[in-house]
């Protein structure tokens, strides 16, 4: 219930009023059963802004961090990415790639649409970065298609950082729906992981026109992390 109060008559509202979203290709995404969106993710809005033009509820996989704030804040933050459809998922520990890919299949099995970012976590620079195969291990084993999403301008609009969104438009862009049927039971396959996670990643390029980088976001941002703290100072004596 709080889902759609959020996006009709709280939320909804809001961010089509700050952002103004240009929508092209609604009509790919499945009007029922289950698929995976899967999208570019630029922004802290992004959470938001597809829910709110999608016709359908759709469940995101978020970082529990989200859910374990300390305090009335954080139980009230906890509350809102409840209702607003997030789940919470713990991605410390070596359990942490399949407790994503429990609930994912959850959602799936029961006919709903679930969104994930391949890259595992927002771009720091609005590039688009290597994805990660769980994406694939979910499209492959509920054997669902994977409709591929492109947010464009939400890195502009709000920036990591930046906690108040510019107002300018933005556009969302869906694309084709990708069918995998043909690596049906190959879900433990590495290469053809790879290769299915890859031609999503491609999916989300095209749309978006962003530069591609052959890494892991998560890998450069620590690196950068790194050379900004600068190397370590021998003690003196």
């Amino acid at each position: 219930m709080f889902y759609y109060l959020l996006k009709y008559v709280l939320l909804g509202p809001l961010l089509r009023l700050v952002f103004r979203p240009r929508i092209e290709g609604l009509e790919r995404v499945p009007a029922s059963g289950p698929a995976i969106i899967a999208g570019n993710h630029l922004s802290f809005s992004d959470h938001f802004l597809m829910p709110a033009v999608l016709k359908r509820r759709i469940t995101f996989l978020a970082k529990a961090e989200y859910f374990t704030g300390p305090g009335l804040k954080g139980r009230l933050t906890a509350s809102f990415f409840r209702g607003a459809g997030q789940i919470p998922v713990d991605r410390s520990g070596k359990e942490a790639g399949q407790a994503a890919i429990r609930e994912g299949l959850g959602v799936l099995r029961r006919g709903e649409l679930l969104g994930i970012y391949p890259e595992g976590t927002r771009s720091h620079d609005g590039r688009l970065y290597k994805g990660k195969v769980g994406v694939a291990v979910l499209a492959l084993t509920a054997g669902v298609p994977v409709v591929p999403c492109a947010m464009i301008g939400t890195f502009e609009a709000q920036p990591p950082g930046r906690v108040v969104p510019r107002i300018r438009p933005v556009t969302i862009r869906f694309g084709e729906p990708l069918d995998f049927s043909r690596y049906a039971g190959m879900e433990r396959e590495k290469a053809v992981l790879r290769a299915v996670t890859d031609e999503i990643v491609h999916a989300i390029l095209t749309l978006s026109g962003q530069e591609y980088v052959d890494e892991y976001a998560a890998v450069v941002k620590e690196r950068q992390a790194g050379k900004e703290r600068g190397p370590r100072r021998a003690p003196l004596g």
